[in-house]
């Protein structure tokens, strides 16, 4: 890695695109759901017992999926965000919400009309699990691949009926508008990832390599820049979870279980949570 490149003075952030978390104690991260909203239940009932003051929460994406309530799971993550606000000291800002490729996949669904092959790209988001979100919300796949196949304007109707069924739950729309591409704390100590990151390239310029590059984040053998210790929470090839050095990936691996880690100031992970 040139790290060099990553010490020049960084310009600042996107705040539409990276959050920052300023002053905390410990930090939660809650790694890939994949529309599994019962196991998400069960875990945000241990967590809301150990949360703490000063703690800070950060899901790392992936809340659709191919579980068994995609939409439902949305709703959980909504109301418990509601009932961590309340306790004493937090503020939004100290709940973050990255785009895994889940939610990425969903975002890219709804111009499909504007694909050259909009059949051939259908196809490779159902062979990536977008199909659970989209019974979900009332439709099927196989709605899609013939209006892909009717067409622009047939293609456009049925991404509108989409859009407009999750527009009917209410929060799932302006959640899904206030997703972030990464998280870090302002001290440099943590950067929270969906899946990957490419070590070459400065944070602000990594553009899908949050999706799409887990090949870079395993690669890490050093400090990402200025950058302590680095978090994901998704694993494309489900190796469970990994603590390095530099890294820790906090996949459920092949049993798909549901994970939280806690780390602290010295990017320690002090507790963790598994369902």
């Amino acid at each position: 890695m040139n790290t060099q490149q990553h010490k020049r003075a960084a310009p600042a952030l996107d705040p539409d695109r990276f959050a920052v978390f300023g002053r905390w104690r410990r930090i939660w991260a809650v790694a890939s759901i994949n529309g599994r909203r019962k196991g998400l239940v069960a875990l945000h009932d241990m967590l809301a017992d150990r949360f703490r003051f000063g703690d800070r929460l950060v899901y790392l994406g992936n809340y659709l999926g191919d579980g068994e309530d995609p939409s439902g799971t949305l709703d959980e993550l909504i109301a418990f965000r509601r009932s961590i606000l309340a306790m004493r000291g937090m503020a939004p800002g100290d709940i973050v919400f990255l785009r895994g490729s889940q939610e990425e996949m969903w975002h890219r669904l709804q111009q499909l009309h504007l694909a050259v092959d909009a059949s051939g790209v259908l196809a490779w988001m159902l062979d990536h699990g977008i199909s659970g979100a989209i019974e979900s919300y009332g439709h099927s796949a196989e709605q899609g691949m013939q209006a892909a196949g009717r067409g622009t304007q047939a293609m456009m109707t049925w991404t509108s009926r989409l859009r407009d069924a999750m527009r009917r739950r209410p929060g799932h729309d302006a959640l899904m508008s206030q997703l972030k591409r990464a998280c870090l704390t302002a001290n440099g100590t943590l950067l929270f990832v969906h899946a990957g990151l490419d070590p070459d390239r400065p944070l602000e310029i990594q553009s899908d390599a949050f999706w799409w590059n887990p090949g870079g984040f395993s690669a890490l053998s050093e400090p990402y820049g200025n950058i302590r210790y680095v978090v994901r929470g998704f694993d494309p090839d489900q190796r469970g979870i990994d603590i390095g050095d530099y890294r820790a990936s906090l996949d459920g691996g092949i049993q798909r279980n549901l994970v939280a880690g806690c780390f602290d100031n010295d990017a320690r992970l002090v507790d963790r949570i598994i369902v």
